[in-house]
């Protein structure tokens, strides 16, 4: 009688499953807390990041890399605008065009945000070994699609040890 399990893949990718959800949930948790504190959401942490790591980046590239509704995205920039934590300008070549930035507030909130996510990553990235952030990235990266990968490397920051 075959294994009810499934292969020995079946029971890998249950077990990444597992892995994903469990780390997921604690690494996004670190930052909920402080996020409930102020009454912004994960949407407001996503865009908040990308706005850091990409400033004056146009609302249709937010858009792209969050894959949110406009509707939702108008939402998320309005509170985060009349919070004071983005500022919007109009495009140099395109006056239509609105590029997003962090305002010196919303660096701050960034900060503390990536501060707490930091404290999640850093110990685990250590007790792992150096070796285990290249598997890590690996894998990460065979997850996301091409355009997801190719956001990650006009960053620059992918060859990291």
């Amino acid at each position: 009688m075959p294994d009810s399990r499934g292969t020995d893949m079946d029971r890998t990718v249950r077990l990444a499953q597992d892995l994903l959800f469990f780390a997921y949930r604690d690494f996004t948790n670190a930052a909920d807390v402080l996020l409930e504190e102020i009454g912004l959401g994960r949407a407001h942490h996503r865009a908040l990041h990308f706005i850091g790591r990409n400033p004056g980046m146009t609302v249709s590239e937010l858009l792209a890399i969050l894959r949110i509704t406009k509707q939702s995205l108008a939402r998320v920039l309005g509170d985060l605008v009349t919070r004071g934590f983005v500022a919007q300008a109009k495009g140099g070549a395109d006056r239509r065009q609105r590029l997003l930035t962090l305002t010196e507030s919303g660096a701050a909130l960034e900060q503390r945000l990536f501060a707490r996510q930091h404290a999640c990553l850093a110990p685990a990235f250590e007790a792992a070994g150096p070796e285990a952030f290249a598997g890590f990235q690996a894998v990460m990266r065979a997850i996301m699609d091409p355009e997801a990968r190719s956001v990650l490397d006009a960053a620059g920051d992918t060859d990291v040890r």
